[in-house]
Parts: C-alpha cells; structure tokens; sequence
C-alpha cells in the first residue's frame, strides 16, 4: 500500500509541502486547500496527513471513497454529496475541508509534497 512517510524531525516549517499539495489537490495557492498541516508545537514541527488507514471508507453514506489499486484511499467527487461525515470520523484528523470546496479533500500519495520539500522530511513509500 502506498502512502506519504512524514520525518518530522528533518522538517524545518518551510511549508513548501502545503503548498505544492494546495496546487496539486484543489488547483489552489491557499495552504489552507493542502491535504498535509505543518504545525510548530513547543518548537517541534509536527506533519498531519493521511496514513491510508481506511477507517473513512465504511462511513461514508455514498461509497464515495474507496480504495484505488495501489491501496490509496480516494474520493469520487463525483458521488460525495458533501456531508463530512468522513471529515468527523477521522481517527487521524486527516480528511480535510474548506469552506470555498464542497467536498472534502485528503492526501492521495501523489507525491508533490515529497518533491516540494527542501529537507526531504516526506517520501511515497509503501506498507
């Protein structure tokens, strides 16, 4: 399964990562439309995203999300009908939302972010 590996310990809070993923995912400059949060917390940078750990799947009323082949989670805009029921079922805190977006938004392993960041703090690897 693949999935974005975070090493908080090399990231230096350049954000470059946000908003790669902003342009990426919702064709945004906005950091606040990135699937990945960096966040400073008692001078320690901690990196939220997505582990593709599924738990969304089940909730979703729609089956809206589903997993691709290469074990992804994904979301068919096409079928979610914006309740955010996945949003508030995160275990993670992953799946993302915006008030300008009607559907939610997580991380999809595409990589953007990883080629993004200077300190190479994030990297596709597999499960």
């Amino acid at each position: 399964m693949k999935y974005l590996k975070t090493t908080p310990a090399k990231c230096k809070g350049v954000r470059a990562c946000e908003k790669a993923c902003a342009r990426t995912i919702n064709k945004s400059d906005d950091p606040a439309k990135s699937a990945i949060r960096v966040t400073a917390k008692d001078g320690v940078f901690e990196i939220n995203v997505c582990n593709q750990c599924g738990a969304c799947i089940d909730i979703c009323p729609v089956k809206a999300l589903s997993r691709n082949k290469q074990g992804v989670v994904m979301l068919d805009r096409k079928l979610c009908v914006g309740c955010l029921m996945c949003v508030g079922y995160c275990p993670t805190l992953s799946m993302r939302t915006h008030p300008d977006l009607r559907e939610p938004f997580k991380c999809i392993a595409c990589g953007a972010c990883a080629r993004a960041c200077p300190e190479q703090a994030l990297e596709i690897a597999e499960k």
